[in-house]
């Protein structure tokens, strides 16, 4: 049989692959079942070319299923090895008599992603696995264990449902596999289709910043902190950047219960005034939602508020100022403290 040129393009999901990524444990074990489809058998019996399912009835589905375990070396990037069983594949002759073949692999792969939401990620797989395969026919009792390095590619979908709990939705291709029973080479392709459920562990505790303070005087002037917050069209929703950015404004909060937090939003003048007016009012309260719940903020501290189209950052006539439109700016506004208070934040 003519060789593949097996031609994979991971990279393709990562654009902005390591751009908002959530914190992610460096180790995952998991185990995965579903099914495996075999095609493109083909055969050569020294030195005549023979097709097998011109002659042969061939079962081309089986079940599947195996383990696997990884390292994260990046947020995007990942090594991961496992085994798989690949099922049994049965050709039929005209004699009634069956001829069987099982498969086993060890993966060793690159694991590339993509987070698309939160708790979302989108991935592709790309490397080698290790092949083993064992023919057995009942008529002639002819039996041969065969293994060799075969290309393998696949893609799916991972689902967090916490921070250490997930699961996937994946497909995978092992191409020419092989066995050689007597003087016939058997080759042909396994496509792999199932769920995993994997385990992952190991990311550090996240650690506050220590900040501190140097006063020269028996009062310190603490300037205002402001934060700019995008949001998609039509949307209210907080992204995991978005959070990020809002953690130094969290921190002035929770160091000093006499930080205030003002909140207000905006839209772009697409749509009517009166619902862009609500929607800027919901983008506010989302910002002022997340700070006093996340972090515990008493909401008296707080004031929101939405200002709908009405103050643009940019103009609404191109698509680039609408999208600056789409905002809330968060500020804690700057105030006076007493040395002593400072002093004792920095122990």
């Amino acid at each position: 049989m003519s060789k593949m040129n097996l031609v994979v393009l991971p990279l393709a999901l990562l654009v902005s692959g390591a751009v908002n990524a959530a914190t992610v444990n460096p180790y995952y074990v998991g185990a995965r079942a579903g099914g495996v489809h075999y095609a493109d058998f083909d055969a050569k019996t020294g030195n005549d070319h023979w097709n097998p399912s011109q002659s042969k009835s061939i079962d081309k589905d089986d079940f599947a299923g195996g383990v696997f375990m990884g390292y994260n070396v990046t947020p995007w990037f990942a090594v991961e090895t496992g085994y798989t069983w690949l099922g049994e594949a049965t050709l039929k002759g005209d004699n009634a008599h069956n001829e069987k073949i099982e498969q086993q692999a060890i993966d060793l792969v690159g694991k590339f992603t993509y987070q698309a939401t939160d708790a979302l990620d989108l991935y592709t797989k790309v490397g080698g696995a290790w092949q083993f395969s064992h023919y057995k026919n009942k008529a002639t009792g002819v039996s041969d264990r065969d293994d060799s390095l075969v290309a393998t590619a696949g893609l799916g979908a991972e689902y967090h449902f916490t921070n250490n709990l997930s699961a996937r939705a994946e497909y995978q291709y092992y191409h020419d596999m092989e066995v050689k029973p007597a003087d016939t080479k058997i080759n042909w392709d396994a496509h792999y289709y199932g769920v995993s459920l994997v385990y992952g562990w190991g990311a550090p505790a996240a650690v506050a910043p220590v900040v501190a303070e140097v006063v020269e005087a028996t009062t310190i002037q603490l300037e205002p902190i402001s934060a700019e917050m995008p949001f998609a069209f039509d949307s209210n929703k907080l992204s995991a950047a978005d959070k990020q950015r809002l953690e130094p404004i969290a921190q002035r909060l929770v160091n000093f219960p006499e930080a205030q937090l003002v909140v207000i939003g905006h839209t772009d003048s697409t749509g009517a005034e009166a619902y862009n007016q609500k929607l800027s009012e919901q983008r506010a309260l989302t910002v002022a939602t997340y700070l006093t719940k996340h972090f515990n903020i008493d909401p008296s501290r707080v004031s929101a508020e939405g200002r709908g189209e009405l103050d643009p950052a940019a103009s609404n006539d191109t698509s680039e100022g609408r999208a600056q439109n789409r905002r809330a700016d968060v500020t804690t506004p700057g105030f006076e403290i007493e040395q002593e208070a400072v002093a004792a934040v920095a122990q």
